[in-house]
């Protein structure tokens, strides 16, 4: 628990420190004057000023900003103003927050193709100029209330045996359970660096009309490249998650306005902190992985052009380009607010949401802690 708490602390504010140094450096060399870079929402703790600049550290520890003068439409005529500066450089600094998220994941994912990161293996495909080692079936999915989850397979256990059998395919695996329908099988575990057997007794897929365990396997391994291939590697896995994600959030949206209900799963700080405590297990790549997968993730959704977002902050200064004429201030901040509010109480009943769903794991890890 507590590895966890520490290891969610430092992830978060990494994410929040590359974000807001990205608005503060480019304001800086734009010229403006940067009065406050907070860590966390106030009330603040403490505040250092040096130069300028009051560097603080605020109570609420689920986010970050960079006070940046003349960003609520003042001091127009002051040459060090944000609200001075031309429409495009103004952008420039909105934008910067959002392009140094996507900078992080870039070298992240660059760094971890070089040294060896975790990647699904095709039996029929060579991998080009790579080395892989570590080699394994892993489960990736875990269905809800079928044979796998109630006898506690967990997402990224390794599958080591069924029944004293070793196997090297996800085929061969499918078969052999395929063949055993209401036979009860021990399935030797991996979970990070411990060993544990299972019972799961495979149940008939109706759509599949075979018997299955409830998980998704796929062979993995971690895999490395030269330097160079390594670097296109990691932009092209960068660029491919922000397809991935937009068409995700694109989904998302689309089915709330046509009353479909919400499929695509979302999470908050609470589940992510489960979820770091997870990945920490595992090892240090897959922390490596992570990050750079929430990089992209708070990348995208501070773009979404919603009210108290960089994107949104990014609209408004393209209907003042329209409009050729600054807008109304007072509107405006009152839009941002009323969107800082929505965005809070979305994160508020995400938030209960995720204790609702993983009460049992947080109850169970407090138990540890202070047994």
């Amino acid at each position: 628990m507590l590895l966890t708490i520490i290891v969610f602390l430092i992830i978060l504010a990494l994410l929040i420190f590359v974000h807001e140094f990205g608005h503060f450096i480019v304001a800086k060399k734009s010229g403006v004057k940067v009065e406050e870079f907070g860590f966390g929402f106030p009330p603040r703790i403490f505040g250092i000023k040096r130069g300028e600049t009051l560097y603080s550290l605020n109570w609420i520890p689920l986010g970050g900003f960079v006070k940046i003068k003349g960003e609520t439409g003042g001091h127009r005529d002051e040459s060090d103003s944000f609200s001075h500066k031309p429409i495009w450089c103004r952008a420039v600094i909105l934008s910067s927050g959002v392009i140094m998220n996507i900078v992080l994941a870039i070298v992240l994912f660059c760094f971890g193709f070089f040294i060896g990161m975790p990647q699904v293996i095709d039996d029929g495909q060579a991998l080009q100029q790579a080395r892989a080692k570590d080699i394994k079936i892993q489960v990736i999915s875990v269905l809800k209330d079928w044979p796998a989850e109630k006898a506690g397979v967990r997402l990224g256990d390794t599958i080591l045996q069924i029944n004293g059998q070793s196997f090297d395919k996800v085929e061969e695996i499918q078969s052999y359970v395929s063949a055993r329908e209401g036979e009860q099988l021990d399935v030797r575990l991996k979970r990070a660096d411990k060993e544990l057997t299972v019972q799961v007794t495979p149940k008939v897929l109706e759509t599949e009309e075979r018997p299955i365990l409830g998980v998704g396997l796929s062979k993995t391994g971690i895999v490395s490249y030269p330097f160079f291939r390594a670097i296109f590697k990691g932009f092209q896995t960068t660029f491919l998650l922000i397809g991935q994600i937009i068409a995700a959030l694109w989904r998302l949206l689309r089915d709330l306005i046509l009353a479909r209900g919400v499929t695509t799963e979302i999470t908050g700080p609470v589940g992510i902190a489960v979820l770091t405590g997870q990945v920490a297990r595992l090892g240090f790549i897959y922390i490596l992985q992570f990050v750079a997968l929430l990089s992209v993730n708070l990348a995208i959704i501070n773009f979404l052009p919603f009210p108290a977002l960089d994107g949104g902050r990014i609209l408004f200064l393209c209907i003042e380009a329209l409009r050729r004429r600054p807008n109304n201030q007072r509107i405006e901040t009152l839009v941002h607010n009323i969107g800082f509010a929505i965005l809070m109480c979305l994160v508020v009943a995400i938030t209960y949401r995720d204790i609702v769903k993983f009460g049992s794991q947080i109850i169970s890890a407090f138990k540890k802690v202070f047994s």
